[in-house]
């Protein structure tokens, strides 16, 4: 999509167009799975929450997630410009300034924390705050353009929401919340790997560390490999806790299939640099729908 047809998606009302702007700054796409994730650790807590009060606890892990998002994209306006995958976002395109960026996200940030701490509990609202600077300070302003491993050290705030829907109606964390840290956590350099290789290009031109520019291709792909037995392996982990049974042992066992056997797929394909790795890009959707599925099935197994 050119830079007219992009700017062709907002609309001419001044108010509807910033509005749209701002709403991409948040990155609902990755927000869908945050508040996902949360819902499924709040939903297997022990314990009772009013749905109105879970209902404002989500929206605030949404609004958190969306705050660092906002802060990110002002940070990395230099990388955006230069990348095809992102230099039709709203800094880019000129629809929002770095300035209001960085307001909404210092705006965001600090609602997210006072609707979490005012309907919620200190603990909660504590990991919030803690995922919210982690992935601004740690991640964006200093992992992400310094080191391969950004995204394997980054991915741990990525991977705290379950921990906060589960804290906002139990605050004793036990195994299961721990457990789906670490799935998300092991999920994440697979699944940001296979894209990296499928933009192979846009993070040399844009000059992020990433693996396949730091290392190659081909390493970065035996990781994915090595990673996806990780994740395979942790995604069991939540049998351990008595609550879950052989429904999601079942339905986990046949996403690990699939997705080990399309990581040696991907292992396997085409390197050449002059072009995309369409299988990068294969395994990169599959690792969403993986991962949501996975979740599902927690949220099914103890729904049955």
């Amino acid at each position: 999509m050119d830079t007219q047809s992009s700017l062709a998606r907002y609309s001419d009302n001044f108010f509807l167009r910033k509005t749209k702007g701002y709403f991409e700054l948040m990155k609902p796409r990755v927000m869908s799975l945050v508040i996902f994730t949360a819902i499924v650790g709040m939903f297997l807590a022990p314990g009772e929450i009013p749905v109105s009060q879970a209902i404002i606890v989500i929206t605030a892990i949404a609004i958190g997630a969306g705050s660092s998002a906002a802060i990110n994209m002002w940070f990395d306006e230099d990388i955006d410009k230069a990348m095809d995958r992102t230099k039709l976002r709203p800094i880019p395109l000129g629809i929002v300034s770095k300035n209001e960026a960085l307001v909404l996200g210092i705006f965001t940030g600090i609602i997210s924390l006072l609707l979490m701490q005012w309907f919620s509990n200190s603990l909660a609202t504590s990991l919030l705050l803690f995922t919210i600077l982690f992935y601004i300070f740690i991640y964006t302003f200093w992992l992400k353009r310094t080191t391969s491993m950004n995204i394997v050290i980054g991915g741990a705030a990525g991977a705290i929401p379950p921990i906060i829907g589960w804290t906002a109606v139990n605050t004793e964390i036990t195994f299961l919340p721990i457990s789906m840290f670490l799935i998300i956590f092991f999920w994440t350099p697979p699944h940001f790997w296979a894209l990296s290789v499928y933009r192979y290009n846009d993070y040399k031109i844009a000059k992020v560390p990433m693996l396949p520019n730091v290392k190659s291709i081909k390493d970065t792909k035996k990781q994915i490999v090595i990673y996806s037995i990780i994740l395979i392996i942790s995604s069991y982990l939540p049998c351990f806790d008595n609550n879950v049974g052989s429904i999601y042992i079942v339905m986990a066992s046949i996403l690990n299939y699939f997705l080990f056997t399309n990581a040696v797929k991907l292992a396997n394909s085409d390197e050449q640099r002059s072009k995309p790795n369409k299988e990068g890009l294969k395994f990169f959707a599959l690792t969403i729908f993986y991962l949501f599925s996975l979740f599902s099935a927690l949220l099914i197994d103890n729904l049955i």
